[in-house]
């Protein structure tokens, strides 16, 4: 068993290139394109809120599946093959239109909870709008909305698995593949472990970082 064991985990690791880069571009990517649609969300343009709630509520209330599948195939076929993706480029496009809807509404909840005066008392002091959201109101939001971002940090983590559909070689197919090849359910086990051990480091280093920037004094 043991022997087992130690012969599928490096294959299984291999998959961990593409779990990891994707989770890596996509939380880079999604993260700012949030806090941008959360800025739009937040304005007073004629329409532009509107807009940016209904591609929120559309992202938010279809499945991540679905849009990936849509992404890759259905996408081609309704543009006549004038945009088309490679399997790799889908999944990213995707994730980051799901990822930053999701934050969007983190963000804007963390912006509406700063107190109306800091922005008056920003404007008394001569800031811009820009100035005033990029070093007061931003640095306080990130620190009251770190506990739902690490959630979603985390299901980003878990929800990479759902490349498999695209035939994409993540830790899930090849652990599929490995059961499937070995009859064996022992790769299953060596999959979650390596979900796990990612979990506990990004569950540590949001721990961290909530104490580190805590909103309260102590």
């Amino acid at each position: 068993m043991l022997d087992y064991l130690l012969q599928i985990i490096p294959t299984i690791a291999e998959g961990l290139k593409v779990t990891v880069s994707l989770f890596c571009i996509v939380w880079v990517l999604s993260i700012p394109g949030g806090i941008l649609l959360a800025l739009l969300r937040l304005s007073k343009i004629p329409f532009v809120d509107k807009i940016i709630e209904a591609f929120v509520y559309l992202m938010r209330g279809t499945p991540l599946m679905l849009q990936i599948l849509f992404m890759y195939f259905a996408l081609p076929i309704i543009t006549d093959g004038a945009i088309q993706m490679d399997d790799s480029t889908a999944a990213v496009v995707t994730f980051v239109l799901n990822y930053a809807a999701y934050l969007c509404e983190i963000f804007r909840g963390g912006i509406q909870s700063i107190p109306r005066g800091q922005y008056e008392g920003a404007k008394v002091l001569g800031f811009t709008y820009g100035q005033t959201m990029r070093t007061i109101i931003l640095p306080q939001m990130f620190k009251r909305v770190l506990p739902p971002l690490a959630n979603e940090t985390i299901n980003l983590l878990k929800d990479t698995s759902l490349v498999y559909v695209l035939a994409m070689n993540d830790i899930l197919r090849i652990t599929k593949s490995i059961v499937q090849r070995d009859f064996d359910i022992s790769a299953f086990l060596v999959a979650a472990i390596f979900y796990l051990i990612f979990t506990f480091i990004l569950t540590n280093i949001f721990n961290y970082l909530e104490k580190r920037f805590s909103v309260y004094d102590e």
